[in-house]
Parts: structure tokens; C-alpha cells; sequence
């Protein structure tokens, strides 16, 4: 990496930002960068941030963790939430500590939201309620979230158009949102737009980084369904269903629980409690990672600022990443 002479972007320090499709090979380029670049690597995911839920989450196995160190894997019980609010505060703290220490914050995952709060910051909206939140979730568990979806695109047509019916956390978010507050999802984002126009909000600005962002995946689609159908066989054969297993044994997890929503554990855990037998686990897993996997296009398509898009099957995209990162200042 080269420092320009005279950019003025050359006075913030530099990020990169990591992004793609699950499947899609982020973490074997991302330890390519950190074995060529002073980097520290950052998680941006949110089911890696659990402890013992290391197979259906696809997490690094605990010796290239010890040769790829990476903050925020690890942190938390299953039985403990994670917010994208949450993540800005830790991320950004972790970026100043980097910083300070003369690297590259290297940020890497697929949870685009958190991307998304990074970068955007956060509407103050309502924080979790507990009450709120067991109501949606016993109203889920008797009519199916798609129930609890229809609730919320009928008092914010916005939100229900523009999530899935099947993404659970953030339905349940969306829908809880509006019942703590009275005020939509879509119109506290409305706010939070306003006030970044308005100069009011200097915490959701844009951050003091000169970010580059990356993003790997496959041109061809079925070329990464063909993957995921593959990583999900590979699991159960790894020993998912034990790992699953030993989380419902625990007694203190359930399927409200954002840890045990998580795609492929929820299909697993339903599983174990007799809701599906093991093809339907197996193939509502290998499905529910396509949607997941189809959202995280969704929101990359849709980003703000341009993306250099790498191919997942050429050869020469490391070197490719690597032109791309030669403007960024160390």
C-alpha cells in the first residue's frame, strides 16, 4: 500500500471493509490481505460473536484463529443479544485501538446491517424491550413469523416490503420498534436521514476513515447455491447436530433467542424437536442459507458507496484486491 501525495482523504486512517455473500470465500482473502498488510482482522457477523456455535456458523477452527487472530469471535454467551448498535460501539472502539497501533483495521463478515450501522450509525430509536419482545415472539410461535410479518407491513408498509418474510430478527426489531414507541421503523430512518442532512447527527456522519470497500462472490449464482448446499452437507457430516444438541440440552435456549434463530441452527433445533425430519432439516437449512445468502446481495447492490466486486472463482483476485488496496495510506 502506497501513500498518496496529496489526497486529502490521506489525513484519515485507512479501513477496508470486507464484504460478501455467505459462502463466498471472505475469510480466505481476508488472511491473504493480513499475511501481506499490517492488518487486524475485525468479525462482522453475528452468530460468530457466540461461543459454542462454531460448526453451523461456519467460524475459523481454533488453530487459524491462532494464526488469523480475530476480535469480536467469541465474546458472548448464546443465551446473551447482540445489537447492530452494540457492534458500532465495539467496532469503532476496536478501530482506534488499531489505529493507535500503527495497522490496518481489516473488517470482514456478512452481516450487512452491522455494515450498514457502521458506516450510516444509528436513528436513536427505542431500546430492546423484554415485555415487547416475549409478545412477539409467543405471537410468532403460535401463527409463524410470517404472522408477524403481515402484522408489521400493515402498520409500516415500508419495513414489511423491504425485509423477508423470513428474517425473523429483524421482522421481530421492525414490529418491536413500532409497539414500543408508536413511531414506525421507517420513520425513525426518515429522522435519522433528515438529521445527517441537517448536519445534527454528527455520530451517524461519515466516519473519520478512508475506507476501501471489497466485496467476493461468485458471478455465477448457482455457482454459490452449489456451495452452500455443500458447506450445509459438510456440517451436518462435521457434527452439527451434536453441537446443536449440546445447546438444547443447555435448558436456558430457545428458538425466540437470536443465537438459536440463526440460519441452520433454527432448522437443526426444529429438528430436534421433532417439528421436521432430517431432509426437511436438511434441505429448509440448504434453503433458508440461499435467502440468506440472496438478502446479502440485496443490500450490497444497494450500497452507498462504490464496491469493488471480486470474482470468488478467479485466480487472480487476490492480486486484483490488492491493486484495489494500493491507495489506501498506512
Amino acid at each position: 500500500m502506497s501513500v498518496p501525495d496529496s489526497d486529502a482523504s490521506a489525513v484519515r486512517p485507512p479501513v477496508i471493509c470486507l464484504m460478501g455473500p455467505t459462502a463466498s470465500g471472505k475469510t480466505e482473502l481476508a488472511m491473504h490481505l493480513y499475511d501481506r498488510f499490517p492488518c487486524e482482522l475485525v468479525s462482522v457477523d453475528s452468530v460468530l460473536v457466540y461461543r459454542g456455535m462454531d460448526i453451523g456458523a461456519a467460524k475459523p477452527d481454533a488453530q487459524t484463529l491462532q494464526r488469523y487472530p480475530h476480535h469480536l469471535i467469541d465474546i458472548l454467551d448464546p443465551a446473551e443479544a447482540y445489537s447492530a448498535a452494540r457492534f458500532r460501539d465495539d467496532a469503532l472502539a476496536l478501530m482506534r485501538d488499531i489505529t493507535a497501533r500503527g495497522k490496518v483495521p481489516l473488517l470482514v463478515g456478512g452481516t450487512m446491517l452491522y455494515f450498514k450501522a457502521l458506516t450510516d450509525g444509528l436513528a436513536t430509536m427505542p431500546s430492546a424491550d423484554p415485555v415487547i419482545r416475549a409478545r412477539i415472539e409467543r405471537m410468532a410461535l403460535e401463527g409463524g413469523w410470517e404472522t408477524v410479518h403481515a402484522a408489521l407491513a400493515e402498520v409500516d408498509p415500508e419495513a414489511g416490503a423491504r425485509i423477508h418474510p423470513n428474517d425473523p430478527q429483524r421482522i421481530q426489531r421492525a414490529y418491536e420498534v413500532f409497539l414500543s414507541s408508536g413511531i414506525t421503523l421507517s420513520q425513525w430512518h426518515r429522522r435519522q436521514h433528515a438529521e445527517k442532512a441537517s448536519g445534527q447527527a454528527p455520530e451517524s456522519g461519515v466516519l473519520p476513515y478512508t475506507v476501501r470497500y471489497l466485496a467476493v462472490a461468485p458471478q455465477e449464482r448457482s455457482v454459490l447455491h452449489q456451495r452452500i448446499a455443500e458447506r450445509f452437507s459438510l456440517m451436518l457430516q462435521q457434527g452439527l447436530l451434536s453441537e446443536v444438541e449440546a445447546l438444547h440440552a443447555r435448558g436456558d435456549l430457545d428458538v425466540g433467542m437470536p443465537s438459536i434463530r440463526a440460519v441452520g441452527y433454527r432448522q437443526v433445533w426444529d429438528y430436534l424437536e421433532g417439528r421436521l425430519d432430517y431432509e426437511q432439516m436438511r434441505e429448509r437449512g440448504i434453503i433458508a442459507t440461499r435467502q440468506l445468502a440472496k438478502q446479502q446481495f440485496t443490500w450490497l447492490r444497494g450500497w452507498h458507496t462504490s464496491i469493488e466486486w471480486l470474482d470468488s472463482l478467479d485466480p487472480k483476485r487476490f492480486e486484483r484486491a490488492l491493486k484495489v488496496l494500493d491507495t489506501v495510506a498506512i
